[in-house]
């Protein structure tokens, strides 16, 4: 699977070009789900899922993009239905918008749906995640990171990248993201951190790792 994973979604041409370089072709001819799942862990979750669903949520563009087609796959109702009603559609879509929230709680039901057993072999799909939902790709989150604990406790996500991301860096109204915040972050790490802002993505192709940036961020190695 390509993987192009934001701080902020989409928020400039450099990361609209890694995007539709990932697809192969234009973001109107492309199919995509949005999974808006981790946003339910937070206070307000459920409007903050519709905003991000319905595109009007503004600050992390994804979902507004123009889409050929867009749909929503919801982690918590799979375990209910059978897979042949969500795993082909998983299969022929182009690409999937995973948004924001909270990050164990988005790969607890990653894994408890079937999605994250799954995602490895969606060889021609791109993974476009959103803060937390990019987070979830790493080996491991950072305890800054655990709030939703997961029933087997820890900070162990689903480990499908080879490095973890902090996300908002710098930014002006989360005063406990700054570099030096990241850096201490980062020391409790086992594997390499990049902090980006919410102008910088992280574009993954067969294992090779491309910043995308117009902003700034520092990768922290341990």
């Amino acid at each position: 699977m390509r993987f192009l994973l934001t701080s902020a979604g989409i928020k400039n041409t450099s990361i609209h070009d890694a995007l539709v370089d990932l697809l192969g072709k234009p973001i109107a001819e492309s199919s995509a789900l949005c999974i808006p799942t981790a946003i339910y862990a937070n206070p307000g979750g459920a409007g903050l899922a519709w905003r991000f669903i319905s595109g009007r949520e503004g600050r992390t563009p994804m979902c507004e993009l123009g889409w050929k087609s867009l749909g929503v796959l919801e982690l918590t109702a799979l375990p209910s239905i059978d897979e042949a009603q969500w795993v082909p559609m998983v299969k022929e879509t182009d690409a999937l918008l995973v948004g924001g929230g909270d990050p164990l709680y988005l790969c607890y039901w990653m894994r408890q749906s079937g999605l994250a057993d799954l995602l490895p072999s969606l060889r021609e799909a791109v993974y476009v995640g959103l803060s937390a939902g990019s987070i979830v790709m790493a080996p491991n989150i950072g305890e800054d990171f655990v709030r939703w604990k997961p029933p087997t406790g820890g900070d162990s996500a689903l480990g499908l990248v080879e490095f973890a991301i902090f996300p908002h860096l710098d930014h002006e109204d989360l005063p406990e993201n700054t570099m030096a915040d990241a850096e201490e972050w980062a020391a409790g790490l086992p594997v390499p951190g990049y902090a980006i802002d919410d102008q910088t993505a992280i574009k993954v192709t067969d294992g090779t790792v491309e910043v995308v940036s117009e902003g700034h961020w520092k990768l922290f190695t341990p």
